[in-house]
């Protein structure tokens, strides 16, 4: 029962997760940006890259940004 509720858990967050990565219609969507924010680095860095390419001209979102806030990580 565990192993399914983690599953679920997974599946659920990772899923909403990806939906912000690859679809959202703005890089500043809240519950995105948190969600990326308890992603592992690895995937984390990922991510920010993938906005990067589809946001290319905005400022970046929290946790994405640079040293100066204003560049992509």
């Amino acid at each position: 029962m565990v192993i399914v509720v983690l599953v679920a858990i997974t599946v659920m967050f990772g899923g909403r997760w990806y939906m912000y990565i690859a679809q959202a219609e703005t890089p500043y969507d809240e519950v995105g940006i948190a969600l990326n924010g308890y992603m592992p680095t690895p995937l984390r860095a990922w991510g920010c890259h993938k906005l990067k390419a589809r946001f290319e001209g905005q400022l970046p979102p929290y946790g994405c940004g640079g040293a100066d806030g204003r560049s992509w990580m």
